[in-house]
């Protein structure tokens, strides 16, 4: 089988792709270019890093001494422009809005499983695989996708988003592994990246700071925030865009008032606000509204399922109902906190990724938990 494998210049890519090569398929590499660093380093006001080498001119040179070590052919092909105008933009926009969204599902759906595909049909390729950590079962009619065995790499969340039609012909090598024996096998074959540190943050930004970055492109402002008990102003923010439903470190508030936690915002006003007293009512939600789910599974609603409201949450027992062409109701009577709009539900059965969309609203006791807050404020 002819096999176009997305190179990184990470440890889990090599060793997908040395795995399909030892199952005996016809192996080739391609290096994804989806940013332009010296753009990005002219907007920060930085020099490249050291050696005058951006960070992922260093990966795909890394990419590039792997292709040479499990002697397979590489490509380079950029998606720098689908890049900026199906992730980035998406991603600025939400972050207009207050909300906080996930880059990486969105480069999954319209660069690495989208993008790619046609680069890699363009050359010849029927089949396509990845370093993620995740399975992909291929049967008669449809392909599903599941967890990976090792639960703490398991990728499936960021996956939700992926056009099912793309999973019939694409590969995930690392399934069936965990992450010590991906780095004990690139140390037996002594592959350049076997103890390459893991990337870290989001991809276009990279090791550098968030906050700096995005002002760039969203001037920030400073507002207050706000003691949803007292209704005081407790300090000062440095744009409400910075912050996410339950957070709790990096507040700058100051005084020995215990732990505070970030319970809504409203950026029309500009006001963060904040308690530091029983949290889980303001945090706790019991049902909300997800839009544009992508399902991989077909599925009959109601359904009984489980989901994810956030990377490496536990799974969730709910109940999924149609509310309307685009969106669905999750109900989870038991209530969960810190459920947060523009973020990612994904949805499973067992080990099965069913699908996943974008969360739009909560609610507690059939009320929106910003307008729990509105009152609050209004009393």
């Amino acid at each position: 089988m002819k096999i176009l494998v997305g190179l990184s210049g990470g440890v889990d890519s090599a060793v997908a792709a040395y795995l399909l090569k030892k199952q005996g398929h016809d192996v080739s590499g391609a290096f994804m270019r989806n940013w332009d660093s010296a753009a990005n380093n002219d907007v920060l006001g930085n020099p490249t890093l050291e050696n005058d080498i951006c960070p992922q001119e260093e990966d795909y040179n890394d990419a590039k001494k792997v292709a040479e070590l499990l002697d397979i052919p590489l490509l380079r092909v950029d998606f720098i422009k689908e890049y900026w105008d199906d992730v980035f933009v998406s991603f600025l926009e939400e972050y207009k809005k207050g909300r906080t969204p996930n880059p990486d599902i969105l480069c999954n759906k319209y660069i690495k499983f989208d993008a790619f595909f046609e680069f890699a049909r363009k050359q010849g390729f029927e089949n396509v695989a990845t370093g993620h950590y995740a399975k992909v079962v291929h049967e008669e009619n449809q392909s599903i996708l599941k967890k990976a065995t090792d639960l703490n790499k398991d990728q499936t969340y960021f996956l939700a988003q992926v056009n099912k039609e793309a999973l019939n012909t694409t590969y995930f090598p690392l399934g069936d592994i965990s992450k010590p024996e991906v780095r004990e096998i690139a140390n037996e074959l002594k592959l350049n990246v076997a103890n390459k540190k893991d990337s870290t943050g989001i991809c276009f930004i990279g090791e550098r700071n968030f906050k700096q970055f995005l002002q760039n492109y969203l001037p920030a402002k400073d507002g207050n925030i706000i003691d949803i008990s007292t209704k005081e102003v407790v300090g000062r923010h440095g744009g409400v865009m910075y912050y996410t439903i339950g957070q709790r470190k990096g507040l700058g508030i100051g005084g020995d008032q215990g732990r505070w936690f970030v319970i809504g915002k409203n950026v029309s006003t500009n006001e963060l606000y904040v308690t530091n007293s029983n949290a889980t009512q303001w945090l706790n939600s019991d049902s909300c509204l997800v839009s544009g789910v992508n399902w991989l599974k077909d599925v009959d609603m109601p359904i009984n399922a489980c989901a994810k409201f956030r990377y490496r949450q536990q799974d969730n027992p709910v109940t999924i109902e149609k509310f309307n062409d685009n969106l669905v109701l999750v109900k989870y009577p038991q209530q969960v906190s810190s459920v947060t709009p523009g973020q990612q539900a994904v949805f499973y059965q067992g080990d099965v990724c069913l699908g996943g969309g974008v969360i739009e609203q909560t609610f507690l006791n059939g009320v929106d938990s910003q307008e729990l807050i509105k009152e609050r404020l209004e009393k």
